[in-house]
C-alpha cells in the first residue's frame, strides 16, 4: 500500500509541476536558511564540556566594594591575593588559576625569525580539570608548580612548526631568552568557546593558546597579563609602579576554577568562600559584607553573554523566515489538494476511508518534503561556503557541515512539510463523495 501511495504522489507531482516546484523551493530556502544559522548558533551556544560542565565552577568574590562593582556583582576575575588564597586553601578536588600573557619563542635556527605566541600561565590541575587531550607526554606535577620549574606544554600546531610534528617531549625551547623543557604536546584542542578563560580573554572564540606554563614561574618572572585587567579605581592605567604593587593591589586579572563533583562539595565550597570573604572583612581589608558567587559552566557562559548577539538574532530571523515559508506552503498545499476534490470524491465513493485519504496525502507531502530537503542540503552547503561574509572569521570557522547537520536538514524539511500538510489534508478528507459525484455527473 505504501508503494501505491508513493506512485500516486509521483503522478500528482507530474500533473502539478509548477505547484510542486514552488513548494520544494520554498521549503528548501526556508530549511537551508535555518540550518546555516543553526550551525553557527550551535557552535557558539553549545556546551563546551558537556560531560563535566556541572562539576566545574567559577568562584567570585567582591574585593571592589559596592561603590565600584558592577550593579552589585563581584568582579569576574580575582586579585592575586585572593587567587593564591583560593589555590592553597585546597578546598576543592582540583583548583586552577589562569592568566594570559605574550611569549617570544626564539628558534634554534638563528636564521628564523622569533615567534610571538599567546600563552596561559596555569596551575598544574589545569589539564586534568579540563580533560585536555595530549598527543605526547602530559602536564607537569604539583612539585613542578611548587618549585617554579622551567617546564612547558605546547600545542600541536606549535610542535608542528618547531619540530615537524615529532615527539618533542624532553626537548627544550627558548621563551623570552629562558630555556624550558617540554613535558607535553597537546592534541588538537580548541574548546569553543574557550570557557575556562572567557573572562580574561578578549574574545572567547579566538584561536587556542600555543603555550601553557606554570603559574608560579610566570609570577616569579614578573610576566605581565596580556588580557583583561580590572581595578577598583575604574582606571585603565592604575598607579602600579612595580610588580610587587601589582601583586598587592586589589586589581582583578586572574581567572579561577574549581572542580566540585557533588552537590555537597558545592555547598561546602560556597560556605568556605563566604567565610573567607567574612574573614577579610573582619581583618579590615573589606569594609562591606561578603559578596560571593559560585557559577557552573552553563551559568558562567550565560552570565558572560558569550553567545554573539548576531548569532542569536540570525537564528531568530531564520526561524521566522521558515515559519513564513511554512504559512505559504500551507496555502499552496491547500490549493493543490482541493483541486483534486473530484478524484477524492470518486475514491471515497469506491470505498476509500478517510484514513486512506489522510495516508495518501501525508505520504505525498513527505515525498515533497524529501525533495525540499535535498534542495535544502544543496543550499545549506552553498550557504556554509559564504558564512564568513556574515559572521566574524573566528565564528565562521567553527560552523561545520557534519553528518548530524545533514540529517537534521532532511528531518526538518520532511517534518515541516508534514505539518504544513495537516490542515490541507484534513480539508481534503472532508470532501463529500455524493456532492462531488452530483456536481460532476
Amino acid at each position: 500500500m505504501l508503494t501505491y501511495y508513493f506512485d500516486l504522489a509521483l503522478r500528482s507531482c507530474r500533473r502539478s509541476k509548477a505547484l510542486t516546484a514552488l513548494v520544494v523551493v520554498l521549503m528548501g530556502l526556508g530549511v537551508a536558511t535555518c540550518m546555516v544559522t543553526y550551525a553557527v548558533f550551535r557552535a557558539t551556544a553549545g556546551d563546551p564540556i558537556p560531560w563535566k560542565s556541572g562539576q566545574l565552577f567559577v568562584p567570585q568574590l567582591d574585593n571592589f566594594g559596592p561603590e565600584h562593582n558592577w550593579k552589585g556583582e563581584p568582579p569576574e576575575l580575582l586579585s592575586y591575593t585572593d587567587a593564591v588564597a583560593l589555590l592553597y586553601a585546597r578546598q576543592a578536588r582540583r583548583q586552577v588559576l589562569i592568566y594570559g600573557s605574550k611569549w617570544t619563542v626564539l628558534p634554534d635556527d638563528v636564521q628564523q625569525q622569533p615567534l610571538s605566541q599567546d600563552g596561559d600561565a596555569v596551575s598544574h590541575d589545569f589539564f586534568a580539570m579540563f580533560d585536555a587531550p595530549f598527543r605526547y607526554g602530559g602536564g607537569w606535577s604539583a612539585s613542578d608548580d611548587d618549585q617554579r620549574a622551567a617546564v612547558v606544554v605546547i600545542s600541536s600546531a606549535l610542535n608542528q612548526k618547531l619540530f615537524g610534528g615529532a615527539d618533542s617531549v624532553g626537548r627544550e625551547i627558548n621563551l623570552d631568552t629562558h630555556a624550558y623543557r617540554i613535558v607535553g604536546v597537546l592534541d588538537d584542542w580548541n574548546p569553543s568557546p574557550r570557557f575556562f578563560d572567557v573572562s580574561s580573554a578578549w574574545y572567547p572564540f579566538s584561536h587556542p593558546r600555543q603555550l601553557y606554563l606554570p603559574f608560579g614561574r610566570a609570577i616569579d618572572l614578573q610576566k605581565a597579563a596580556s588580557t583583561n585587567f580590572y581595578c577598583s579605581t575604574n582606571s585603565a592605567d592604575p598607579d602600579l609602579p612595580n610588580w610587587d604593587s601589582v601583586l598587592h593591589s586589589e586589581c582583578a586579572w586572574i581567572a579561577a576554577w574549581v572542580e566540585l563533583p557533588t552537590r555537597a562539595d558545592v555547598e561546602r565550597y560556597r560556605d568556605w568562600l563566604h567565610n573567607y570573604a567574612a574573614e577579610q572583612q573582619r581583618v579590615g581589608r573589606f569594609a562591606w559584607p561578603p559578596n560571593v558567587r559560585l557559577s557552573d559552566v552553563g551559568q558562567w557562559l550565560h552570565m558572560m553573554k558569550v553567545v554573539p548577539k548576531a548569532s542569536a538574532l540570525s537564528m531568530i530571523v531564520s526561524v521566522s523566515f521558515l515559519l513564513i515559508c511554512l504559512v505559504n506552503v500551507v496555502g499552496l498545499m491547500l490549493a493543490r489538494f482541493m483541486r483534486r476534490a473530484p478524484e477524492i470524491g470518486v475514491r471515497r465513493a469506491l470505498g476509500a476511508s478517510r484514513s486512506a485519504i489522510y495516508s495518501q496525502f501525508l505520504i505525498e507531502a513527505a515525498a515533497i518534503g524529501l525533495a525540499g530537503g535535498v534542495l535544502g542540503l544543496l543550499l545549506t552547503a552553498l550557504g556554509m561556503t559564504g558564512i564568513d561574509h556574515v559572521f566574524e572569521p573566528e565564528i565562521a570557522r567553527l560552523a561545520q557541515l557534519d553528518a548530524s547537520l545533514l540529517l537534521l536538514t532532511m528531518l526538518v524539511a520532511v517534518v515541516t512539510t508534514l505539518i504544513a500538510a495537516l490542515y490541507p489534508t484534513w480539508r481534503a478528507a472532508q470532501v463529500q463523495p455524493a456532492w462531488q459525484l452530483k456536481s460532476n455527473g
